[in-house]
């Protein structure tokens, strides 16, 4: 390729604001749908905080993509400006727990992030205790704020309830003397309160609400919202109606929604289409399916991943059966024998069956597996049945990429 040829588009003829499109992107208020009722709620329990009292504390649950974190943070910034308004000084500070899952992470990123350059109090990335950490981040609340709300999201990927323990307590504990903490706790998982210490769910757990999936209607709305990320005429009448009735029908996840339509136009765009056709929609919610797994599977073991292999395997075969029913589900043992092979294969030791069990325990924790008690009568007693929840093809096809 020569020096004079355009390696790069200088003008994109099919997106002209991409960021509206990214999951990260924390939209303008008239651009979060569906969730006015959600909002008020969160506002309400938080509201104390404007007058420099403590917020309460809440869990937010929900299915993944139903505007938790979106929804935590547009109130958590909201809560902020009014309190400025009130003169109150206040911040919030966001965790996200699946890649700050240690009790040191956490508090060290909430310390940063409130920090600021008049404490003249240094945070490091490592390399102090994590007392210390704490030392500094009651330092710095009590110097420069009245009211701070703390988001943890993926509550449920903190490695224990440590720093639950410290935020919740602080104040009552003596570790504040004026600044008042809220911790707004987000997680998929329903049931995840019931694995806290009770001494934490008495102080954490002081209002929960749940996210219910969006509906077709719904998720038509927040892609319509969106649509000016993309060139005036490029989007097809029906495209975005198409998206929001296959995620509605499979999820109800605005995420995956909004995925499957950036991917729709990054379609057009490779192809050079003039402009973005319903059926590149089939074509994008493929690769959003395969994505989305991809990263519920990212940061796992090598054996995690041998385990749900050695699952997919069985799946495969027994669709591929046609006298076995669908969502065939697959006792441990088997499994752990097909999993056995695969370590043979790569030239690794197998891990024990208990162990085993407790990975397909994590890989139903994370929905990806779902397990069922079954009795097997007097002669063989229970035993736990293992389903694939995800597409058996998709899977496969991330496995191979992640299992050199």
């Amino acid at each position: 390729m020569s020096e004079s040829d355009d390696l790069f588009i200088r003008e994109d003829p099919i997106f002209v604001n991409k960021e509206l499109l990214e999951i990260n992107h924390l939209p303008e208020e008239g651009r979060i749908v569906g969730r006015d009722e959600e909002i008020g709620q969160l506002a309400n329990a938080v509201n104390p905080g404007i007058f420099g009292q403590s917020p309460s504390n809440v869990l937010i649950y929900g299915k993944t993509g139903t505007g938790k974190s979106l929804c935590a943070k547009y109130v958590s910034r909201r809560l902020v400006q009014t309190a400025d308004e009130e003169g109150v000084s206040a911040t919030h500070a966001y965790v996200d727990c699946a890649q700050d899952g240690t009790e040191t992470q956490a508090v060290q990123t909430i310390a940063s992030s409130v920090n600021t350059d008049e404490t003249d109090i240094y945070i490091p990335d490592k390399g102090i205790s994590t007392a210390t950490y704490y030392k500094r981040l009651w330092k710095i609340l009590d110097a420069e704020y009245d009211v701070v709300l703390i988001i943890l999201d993926e509550i449920d990927k903190l490695e224990d309830d440590d720093i639950l323990m410290q935020l919740s307590r602080a104040g009552e504990a003596g570790k504040l003397e004026s600044c008042k903490i809220g911790v707004i706790g987000v997680s998929n998982k329903i049931k995840y309160k019931d694995r806290m210490d009770e001494r934490v769910k008495s102080s954490l757990c002081e209002r929960e609400f749940v996210f219910p999936p969006y509906d077709a209607s719904q998720l038509n709305e927040i892609m319509v919202a969106r649509s000016d990320a993309f060139r005036d005429g490029v989007l097809d009448d029906g495209v975005i109606p198409r998206a929001a009735a296959l995620a509605a029908r499979e999820h109800g996840d605005a995420r995956k929604a909004i995925d499957i339509l950036r991917y729709a136009g990054e379609i057009a765009q490779s192809i050079e289409a003039e402009t973005v056709r319903e059926e590149f929609v089939t074509q994008a919610r493929e690769r959003a399916e395969t994505d989305r797994f991809r990263e519920l599977i990212r940061g796992s073991t090598p054996h995690s991943r041998y385990v749900l292999q050695a699952l997919t395997m069985l799946s495969i075969n027994a669709r591929e059966d046609e006298t076995t029913p669908d969502n065939q589900g697959f006792r441990t043992t088997r499994i752990y024998d097909l999993y056995e092979q695969i370590c043979r294969q790569e030239g690794t030791d197998s891990l024990s069956l208990r162990r085993v069990r407790d990975l397909l325990k994590e890989h139903a924790f994370l929905d990806i597996v779902e397990q069922s008690r079954h009795s097997g009568g007097s002669a063989e007693g229970s035993y736990t049945e293992h389903t694939l929840l995800e597409d058996p093809a998709v899977v496969k096809d991330v496995l191979a990429d992640t299992i050199e």
